[in-house]
Parts: structure tokens; sequence; C-alpha cells
């Protein structure tokens, strides 16, 4: 009888051990993993990172939200501020951490509109990268000149940028911010090219638009308030469809003269992409409860802000509409591109 070895796979003790055991092992590895997805959420520490310094308007109304969500969660929710680079720095950060939902991020006009137009190259991709939550709020803007401005009206200030491109001048927190798209939208609706002058900061921008170094400004009342109470700074319209309710007395800007260029710069909450659909859709539903406290809204109405709950559908939504509102001011050189 021929006792040689066959030419078919022969194998060791060890070897059909561990072939056995490999099914449980895969079977281990995967009972674990759902499990991990099994457990409620949120089981750690919650942050929401905020791209704007602490104690103004966004900052506030998150850090409200994050008291409410804590107390509903028992878990801690933090806020973590990463202001600069118009948001490009705090989208960094978000972008590192894992899709578990433990992360949300504050987005606003700058990171998922504007700074993709303006950027060949950017850190991040906000379509591929975020998944929508909900809107958060909403502002209006006022366009703003100092309390001793030489323009007594819109009409005035149109008529003088007409007559001598770039003599007027406004200012801004910087290339692509709110303030500067939006007086961009409004200068290009009026048919005129005024001088951009870009600050640092906020305290800067009004020590120069109230000594009239500057001519225009674009802003929220909330912000403004102080020194327009103060008479440093003078209101010539908001630039809505309708005035607004505590200042009847200002005209939107269709009625003082101007185009009716509408300025609602928004902010939105976002997650990481590949977050689980169980997780996003806990995070919507309870994002939408404390949206809708007495506590919430109050912080949001105090700041200047309109709360605006929504689907994700909304938010994409409101991505695209901007996204082509402001593509012109870049193809035309109004905003640079960076």
């Amino acid at each position: 009888m021929d006792r040689r070895p066959t030419t078919g796979l022969r194998l060791s003790r060890r070897q059909c051990v561990a072939a056995l055991a490999c099914p449980w092992a895969v079977v281990g590895a995967a009972s674990s993993a759902a499990a991990a997805r099994d457990q409620p959420f949120p089981r750690q520490a919650v942050r929401i990172v905020v791209p704007y310094s602490v104690g103004i308007g966004p900052d506030v109304v998150a850090r409200s939200v994050a008291e409410q969500l804590s107390q509903r969660w028992d878990q801690p929710v933090i806020v973590d501020n990463k202001p600069g680079a118009s948001g490009i720095i705090a989208f960094a950060e978000v972008r590192r951490t894992a899709p578990d939902g433990h992360t949300m991020f504050l987005a606003d006009t700058a990171t998922l509109a504007v700074n993709p137009l303006l950027h060949h190259k950017l850190p991040y991709d906000p379509r591929r990268d975020l998944t929508p939550l909900t809107m958060l709020f909403r502002a209006t803007f006022l366009l703003w000149v100092g309390g001793g401005s030489r323009f007594r009206s819109l009409e005035e200030l149109i008529g003088e940028a007409r007559r001598a491109p770039g003599r007027v001048s406004y200012a801004t927190l910087g290339n692509g911010h709110a303030s500067h798209v939006a007086v961009e939208s409004f200068a290009r609706a009026a048919g005129v090219q005024m001088l951009h002058v870009p600050f640092k900061d906020t305290g800067m921008l009004f020590t120069a638009l109230a000594s009239s170094e500057v001519d225009l400004t674009a802003i929220g009342m909330n912000t403004a308030a102080g020194l327009h109470a103060r008479g440093k700074l003078r209101p010539l319209a908001v630039a809505a469809r309708a005035r607004l309710a505590g200042h009847p007395d200002i005209p939107t800007l269709s009625e003082a003269g101007g185009p009716p260029v509408e300025m609602h710069p928004w902010a939105a909450l976002m997650a990481v992409a590949g977050t689980p659909a169980p997780v996003l859709q806990r995070l919507r539903q309870d994002l939408l409860q404390v949206m809708a406290t007495p506590e919430v809204r109050g912080q949001a109405e105090r700041a200047g802000f309109e709360m605006t709950p929504s689907a994700p559908e909304a938010v994409r939504a409101r991505i695209d509409s901007d996204t082509a509102l402001y593509r012109p001011l870049v193809d035309e050189g109004r905003v640079a591109r960076l």
C-alpha cells in the first residue's frame, strides 16, 4: 500500500486548533463592537466645539444649550472655544475626533459656505467631514455709521459711493467674515464699489467707526447696542424684510432707499461624519427639545438671535443657497480668494 503523503493541504495540530478558534474570535470581536454600539448615548462627556471667543453671542447660546443637555443626559457637556482663522482651527479639531456623537461643532456661514469658495485648499470638506443636526439660530445685521458721520441717510452714502468709487470705506472682521460678505452683497446689489478695511477684533473696529475713520459696517443690534445708546454709533437701515420689533424706528434697506438685501448670519450644529444613525437621531431629538426651552430661547433673544430649529435637510439647503449667493462675490474679486 502506498503510504506517501497526498498532494492535498495538510495542517499541523496547532494550525487546526487555531483554525477552529478563529471563527469564535471573529464572533467575539463582532459581539464586542456591537455591544459598544448598543451602549446608551452619551457614555461620557460631550464637547461642543465653538469657533468663537468666550462671552460673545454664539458662545453664550452654545453654553445655554450645553447646560440643558447636561441636565437631560446626566453627563458633562463642555463648550470648547477654538477661535481664529474663520473657523478653520475649530474644524480641524473636530475632524480629528471619533464619529461617535460625543463631539459636536457649532458651524456657521463662513465655515460651511464661504471658506470653500475662498480657499484653494482647506484641511476639511464640509460635505464629506460633517453631518448636519439642526440649524441653531440666525441673526440680523444692520448697516451702521459713526454717531458723527457725514452721512445722514443710506441714500446719501450710496450716492457718494456711486460718485466716487472707493471713497466710502467699510469695516469688517476680516476677509470672508460674515460682515465682509454682507456688505459686499449690499454693495454689489447697489452697483457701488467701497473700500474694505479689515480689523482684528470688534473693539478696534468700533473705535474706528465711532471716530469716522471708516464710514460703515454691518453688525447685529445686540453687539452695537451699548455704543448706539451712547450715541457713538447710528443705524442707517436693517437688512431684513421687516423692521426689528424692538427698534421699529429703524427702516429696512429698501425703505431707506437701498437694494432689498437680507443679511442673516446663522449657525448650525453638526456631528462628525460617520456617526451612527441611532446616535444622530438621539442628538437631533434632544437638541430640538432643548432649543424649545424658555432658558435657551431667552438666552438667544438676549444675545439678539432667533432660534431656528430645523431638519438636517434645511442645513444642507442653506449651505447651498449661501454658496450660490456668495460665489459671484469671489468670482468678481469683491472678496479675495486665498
